[in-house]
């Protein structure tokens, strides 16, 4: 095993013991609830074992979320990422282990998502309700053009590598950094990063372990954010976690057997995504702006 993938898989395992840590920590400080509702656990099932199959789960998530009205919308990033933190580790290790991506790139990108991450969280968990409201609209808005991209087949052909070097190393870099900040306005990065590293001639295959290990950093560090300032979900948190880890390992084996059967799903989930963007930005235009934003009590 290289060096590089031995510090991709500390990093792993650091910040998902760190964020775990942090998790039974703040729980018994504050008394968080943290029995789910069944309703809570069927989605992270769900929207995990789709995500496993390429198909983003935070846009779901969000949509499912504005369907039934709960959680309210300025808790939802925090709610996507710390109920995400866990579940995403499995995938990272099933994903890495499985694809041999150029591990000097993996680390990189690694690295460069979960700085993002962080510097995205500490904006995110202080915004207030109305500026949520009106990043998530325009997320998923983007979100779910690059579905429809990929629908229609607008991104090109990709090439057959699995490293990159030069500026196209450094490109795929910051563009990560950038991503792992979106993460936290619940913009999924699978989508954004089949094309970006389409553009740069990779394997459509390369996408899997660089997104998934990617958010196996990015997504802890960003869940220690919201940890810190109460401004997410508890019970809904715990719901996602377990479902996801179930629906996880249940996509797995399928990951290869990808192929235009899931067409007119992702044409569902494009959908469904257009939706709660347009019911989150028709939520902002209602809101007060100075109405006072909820958070957990201390």
């Amino acid at each position: 095993m290289s060096a590089a993938l031995m510090i991709v898989y500390a990093c792993l395992a650091a910040v998902e013991v760190a964020v775990v840590v942090a998790w039974v920590i703040a729980t018994r400080r504050h008394r968080w609830p943290i029995r789910p509702s069944g309703g809570d656990v069927v989605i992270g099932g769900v929207t995990s074992f789709l995500d496993t199959l390429g198909i983003g789960n935070y846009a779901q998530i969000t949509a499912l979320f504005k369907l039934r009205g709960h959680p309210p919308d300025e808790l939802i990033p925090g709610t996507l990422n710390v109920g995400n933190a866990v579940g995403i580790f499995f995938s990272a290790a099933l994903f890495i282990t499985t694809v041999q991506v150029e591990p000097m790139l993996l680390m990189a990108m690694v690295i460069s998502a979960g700085a993002g991450a962080w510097i995205g969280a500490g904006i995110v968990s202080r915004m207030p309700r109305r500026v949520i409201q009106v990043f998530m609209g325009v997320a998923l808005l983007l979100a779910a053009g690059f579905f429809t991209m990929t629908n229609l087949g607008v991104i090109p052909p990709t090439g057959s590598a699995m490293g990159l070097a030069g500026w196209r190393f450094a490109l795929a870099v910051v563009a990560n950094f950038v991503l792992g900040a979106l993460m936290c306005v619940g913009v999924g990065n699978y989508a954004p990063s089949m094309a970006l590293l389409a553009f740069l001639g990779m394997h459509p295959i390369a996408a899997y372990p660089i997104m998934i290990a990617s958010d196996g950093v990015l997504i802890p560090v960003a869940s220690l954010g919201f940890l810190r300032t109460g401004r997410f979900a508890p019970a809904v948190a715990v719901g996602l976690t377990l479902g996801g880890i179930v629906g996880t390992i249940a996509a797995f084996p399928l990951v290869k057997m990808l192929g235009d059967h899931l067409t007119l799903m992702r044409w569902a989930v494009t959908g469904v995504i257009a939706y709660a963007a347009i019911a989150m930005l028709r939520s902002a235009r209602a809101s007060q702006p100075d109405a006072p934003v909820p958070t957990l009590p201390e």
